[in-house]
């Protein structure tokens, strides 16, 4: 078949997009940010697989297009999508062929939850290669020292795939594994997006759920062949935390067969919580736990989810992190806390739409997170293109905290950098969170290169 997939260079569509290409389909593909110079390197990257890139002006789509696959953050009316109604292309929703690969796998595994997938998906995948067991990974972010956030594996083997609540396709999903990390506020409330998961566990073949979260236990308790994992209670395979830093975590999963030490090389308990969900994969495929859990020890970590970009010679740590909402920044920051006498935090909300949806939320979470000595910055907010009403700034976020919070707003990723470059001091951890710019990675190596 002859694909063409709009926003190819995005996190989702990308991995789909090599995929299929992988698996001898001809593809081609367009993006906003490759029509603004943007991304060189990831568009050699798909050229150099045999994908050919397009403007993304509509002139590419034809007739002789079987179908287009379109990333749900692309506008309705762009022309790609015009051309293509207007030729009579079949249109499908970049989730909703993900849910396809996935249903079609012997096995489909689907990763969901509003925190934690990436790094689950990476430590199944990197327990999957340890192993020597052949998959398809369809994760959101690559693992670290990796060339990208997927690997092909045979056409109709194993898939493990990142499931995502935000555009509303998890009930597409029949997976013969899903799996749901935790059901918290992230793209909407929990009330909005809890239909969605309770058809995603009634779906999946076999169902494994983390016990810290009240809300997928309550799944777990209609379905009939639901695995509890985690610190909560009751837990069928309970996670006891040992250690949470400084750089390192450590903690004990119970398994019926024995008990598993587990040992990371990334900090936090959220990393332990993501090590007992992969490992909760690996035993539901009747694989060798005890193997998995030695083969995280060295777990390279995915990129920008706590990336320790290095530490110079005076001693500053610089971290890298996709924090985005309320339950990723505490656990990062926490993460971070737990390895430092200090920490300079930046945070950039990743649209003005989500900015105003967490501004509540940080109003009351930072002043209870961050200690005295730690110092905060708001980064400008996040716009990627489009019709958005920029009726928010980071300096109405920095109004919103007390006076006694050492807190400040920088309009732009230079001010960013003259702001850590006068905050920061020998010892300190300077931790960058933020989503969706890809500018991002750029700025916090910048960071690095000039302390």
């Amino acid at each position: 078949m002859r694909y063409h997939f709009s926003g190819i260079a995005g996190a989702g569509v990308n991995p789909l997009a090599r995929l299929v290409r992988a698996w001898g389909h001809d593809v081609q593909g367009s993006d906003r940010g490759f029509d603004r110079g943007q991304q060189a390197e990831r568009r050699q990257q798909l050229e150099a697989e045999g994908i050919r890139i397009v403007a993304q002006d509509g002139a590419a789509i034809t007739p002789a297009i079987d179908c287009m696959i379109y990333s749900t953050a692309v506008e309705q009316d762009t022309p790609e999508l015009v051309a293509a109604r207007r030729h009579g292309v079949a249109l499908v929703p970049r989730p909703a062929l993900l849910a396809e690969i996935v249903n079609a796998a012997q096995p489909g595994i689907a990763i969901s939850g509003t925190a934690g997938k990436s790094t689950i998906t990476g430590m199944v995948a990197w327990c999957l290669r340890q192993l020597g067991q052949p998959a398809t990974i369809l994760g959101g972010a690559a693992l670290v020292g990796d060339d990208g956030p997927f690997t092909p594996g045979p056409a109709g083997g194993l898939v493990v795939a990142e499931a995502c609540e935000s555009d509303g396709t998890l009930p597409g999903y029949q997976p013969a594994i899903g799996l749901i990390h935790n059901i918290t506020r992230d793209h909407g409330e929990v009330d909005e997006v809890k239909a969605q998961f309770e058809h995603f566990a009634a779906r999946s073949q076999r169902l494994l759920v983390n016990a810290a979260c009240p809300v997928a236990t309550a799944l777990a308790a209609q379905h009939p062949r639901a695995v509890r994992y985690g610190t909560g209670d009751p837990a069928d395979l309970p996670l006891e935390i040992v250690s949470i830093g400084p750089w390192r975590s450590q903690g004990v999963l119970g398994l019926p067969e024995g008990d598993i030490n587990l040992d990371l090389p990334q900090p936090g308990a959220h990393t332990l919580d993501n090590a007992a969900a992969a490992l909760a994969v690996i035993r539901c495929l009747g694989l060798d736990v005890s193997a998995a859990a030695a083969a995280l020890r060295e777990f390279p970590g995915v990129v920008r989810r706590f990336q320790v970009l290095g530490t110079t010679d005076t001693g500053i740590t610089v971290v890298d992190d996709y924090a985005h909402n309320g339950d990723k920044i505490r656990a990062a920051v926490e993460a971070a806390q737990a390895g430092c006498d200090r920490l300079v935090a930046v945070f950039q909300p990743h649209g003005f739409g989500p900015a105003k949806f967490l501004r509540p939320e940080l109003k009351t979470l930072l002043p209870s997170l961050l200690r005295p000595q730690d110092r905060f910055c708001y980064a400008g907010i996040h716009y990627a293109g489009g019709t958005v009403a920029k009726d928010i700034s980071s300096a109405d976020l920095v109004s919103d905290l007390p006076a006694n919070l050492a807190a400040a707003h920088a309009p732009d990723h230079a001010a960013v950098l003259a702001w850590v470059a006068d905050t920061a001091i020998p010892g300190d951890t300077v931790l960058l969170m933020g989503a969706r710019d890809p500018a991002l990675p750029g700025l916090a190596k910048a960071l690095y290169g000039l302390l």
